[in-house]
């Protein structure tokens, strides 16, 4: 189960921080604006690893999400908080993340200051047994045929239809 205790920072729109909240006051839809990071990660076919939610999660349970996802812990910089929720999501350590962009999204229960990421990575995933339900990289063509039918979390989509795809292209594979 989520820690409903742990603490959150709240931050205003340029990230800044501003106080703090607990997870369970940050998800009951006061909608209080608190940042976290996204890591998307392709591996040199250009497939792209997607984490599967488990059941027991409080937003968005049995759905498929963006590889790495977490939020900041109060006092926690965006940088050690990627770190930290990469080695405990995936078991990864030696990648190499690059920064896409910054972007609030907006759900019925919260809102959230999104840190996007990506790296190519071509070695061991291994999706946490506590935090996940496993995990699988994904063609384009697969992700693209399963969008809008309830397999992926809205925020997934999101940010795959307006950054990931239009950066696709952009994206250097061969690592």
């Amino acid at each position: 189960m989520d820690n409903k205790n742990e603490l959150f920072p709240i931050v205003d729109t340029e990230g800044n921080v501003i106080g703090s909240i607990l997870r369970s006051e940050a998800h009951n839809g006061s909608k209080i604006l608190h940042p976290v990071v996204h890591l998307h990660v392709f591996n040199s076919k250009g497939e792209l690893f997607l984490q599967h939610r488990p059941a027991w999660k409080d937003i968005q349970p049995d759905k498929w999400d963006t590889a790495c996802g977490g939020h900041i812990d109060y006092g926690e910089s965006v940088d050690k908080a990627l770190q930290r929720e990469v080695k405990e999501e995936l078991g990864m350590t030696d990648y190499e993340p690059k920064f896409i962009k910054r972007y609030v999204f907006e759900s019925q229960r919260e809102k959230e200051m999104v840190n996007v990421f990506y790296t190519v990575y071509n070695g061991k995933v291994s999706p946490s047994e506590g935090e996940l339900d496993g995990g699988r990289f994904w063609t384009m063509n697969e992700i693209n045929d399963n969008l809008g039918n309830g397999t992926f979390t809205p925020n997934f989509e999101n940010e795959y239809n307006t950054i990931l795809k239009p950066f696709y292209e952009d994206i250097e594979f061969l690592v």
